[in-house]
């Protein structure tokens, strides 16, 4: 079978299918648990990797143990609608790492990123523990790792380029350092970097009406990130699209000098 999709994978048989995908698991992080690379499991034969598929899409969980409530590792991928190959999602978890419930309302709705529904105490507490919006625990620093893994993914797979849609500021400002460009949002992104400059509008909004505007916010990826997840923009951190081609680094710098 010519493997072109993640339909065509998914089309595959179940422990095939499971191999192709567990080759997108960084080793590292393996090791680091404990989680044997084959069986995925720990010594009491627990399965804790999960294959959730669907026609064209796939979801991915890897966990440090079967009940953890958070997944070490959680990757959605698919092909899109004119053949091309989109990491829809990944999340990263440092399972040992203090918890913010900043994915839900305290009666337990979730938030879904904070767009229908935001934790501020939560969020008060994971900023100022040094998280960034979307984290509810501090991650492993694996996706400077798992960029050239999915890199190898997609050229096999008879692809030259894979895209991401970042879901903050700050995730874009990251895949910026590890090689993607932009297919949308370049504008808007040198945009937020001109206005948070002095005397810019996003600048003059930094003034200590939340938690999320202290001044000197706009100094770093992360004082950015938060005031634009708190709305400073008026309009929501949308329409951003990137890809990154294989063994290519596109060098786009939207925030230069930019402190994490």
């Amino acid at each position: 079978m010519d493997i072109r999709s993640i339909g065509r994978i998914n089309a595959l048989p179940r422990e095939r299918r499971r191999q192709v995908y567990l080759s997108l698991i960084p080793l590292d992080v393996l090791l680091r648990f404990g989680i044997d690379p084959q069986s995925l499991a720990r010594s009491d034969d627990a399965s804790l990797f999960q294959v959730v598929t669907a026609p064209s899409s796939v979801e991915l969980y890897l966990r440090h143990e079967p009940q953890a409530q958070d997944p070490l590792l959680y990757l959605q991928l698919a092909d899109t609608t004119t053949n091309q190959f989109e990491v829809v999602l990944f999340v990263v978890n440092d399972p040992h790492a203090r918890r913010f419930d900043t994915d839900r309302l305290p009666d337990g709705t979730r938030t879904y990123f904070g767009t229908e529904g935001r934790n501020v105490a939560e969020e008060i507490k994971a900023m100022e523990a040094g998280l960034a919006p979307g984290q509810v625990r501090r991650g492993l620093r694996l996706t400077r790792d798992l960029v050239p893994i999915l890199e190898t993914f997609v050229d096999a797979l008879h692809h030259d380029a894979f895209y991401v849609q970042p879901l903050a500021y700050h995730n874009a400002i990251l895949f910026e350092r590890l090689g993607f460009a932009y297919a949308m949002g370049l504008g808007r992104m040198e945009w937020i970097h001109n206005e948070f400059a002095p005397g810019g509008l996003l600048y003059k909004r930094l003034d200590g009406s939340t938690p999320f505007r202290t001044p000197g916010a706009h100094k770093t990826v992360r004082g950015r990130s938060w005031a634009i997840h708190d709305g400073i923009m008026d309009v929501p951190y949308t329409g951003i699209k990137m890809y990154k081609r294989v063994g290519v680094h596109a060098g786009v710098i939207t925030f230069p000098g930019a402190v994490w």
